[in-house]
Parts: C-alpha cells; structure tokens; sequence
C-alpha cells in the first residue's frame, strides 16, 4: 500500500512494486525558446538581449540601466569595423550616471590601479634583467 506523509518541509512518498508497474502518463512539454522565465542566456535565439540574464548583474535595471541599455545596445548591434567605436557618447553617458552613486558603482581606486600596474610590470622587469645579467 503506497502513502505520503509530511515531515517538516519533506513530503516522503512510498510506493509499492505495483505502483511502478503501470507505465507513466505524464505528459513532456517541449521546452518554448520564446518563454521569458527559461534561462536563455545573455542573446536570445532571436538575437536580441536578454536584459533579464543574471549575467547582467542587476546593471539592467539599477538607477543607470536605461543608460547602461543604450550603451550595451549600441555594443551589441554596431556594425563598425573597430566594434562599439560609435557607441562613445553612451558610455559616457553610462560612466557619468554610475559615477553619481559611487556606493552602487565603486570606481577603480587610482592608487589600487597604480599598484596592479607596478606589479603586473615587476615580472616583467625582473625577467628582462636576468636577461641582461645572463647573457
């Protein structure tokens, strides 16, 4: 004799041998490439942006996601030989609008920029030097 019972969140459901001995008459629906709640990914199959992919980050639809709209827009179906090169009046406009609410958009810290370039150029440096004494 088959039965459920709750425990807590749980639902246990037990079955018998005979439960399982009748096929399933559950239906499969074929996934819908057009349904706004299935994960599709940052490009829908028809091209356009999903500006609900969590890969956004929520930039859609913060105080500058109408800026950040226009500027990624421009990105994405710019036709120019170097890509998004006439897209510079809107990320402006997106730079300026996130540079209004540094606590949403925290901006490069100019002596953190400072000290990842001297670190990342230190390797260099240090390795054109043992080239110098080896040879």
């Amino acid at each position: 004799m088959s039965y459920c019972r709750q425990e807590g969140k749980d639902k246990i459901i037990f079955a018998t041998k005979e439960d399982h001995e009748t096929p399933s008459s559950a239906e499969l629906v074929a996934d819908d490439p057009d349904d706004p709640y299935e994960e599709q990914g940052l490009i829908l199959p028809n091209g356009d942006i999903n500006w609900n992919c969590p890969c956004l980050g929520g930039m859609a639809s913060g105080p500058c996601g109408e800026q950040f709209k226009s500027a990624f827009s421009c990105f994405h179906y710019s036709t120019e030989e170097i890509k998004g090169s006439d897209c510079v009046d809107q990320f402006r406009a997106m730079q300026e609008c996130m540079q209004k609410y540094p606590d949403l958009y925290p901006q490069e810290d100019e002596n953190e920029e400072k000290s990842s370039k001297d670190f990342e150029a230190t390797p260099v440096e240090a390795s054109a030097a043992k080239e110098k004494t080896s040879s």
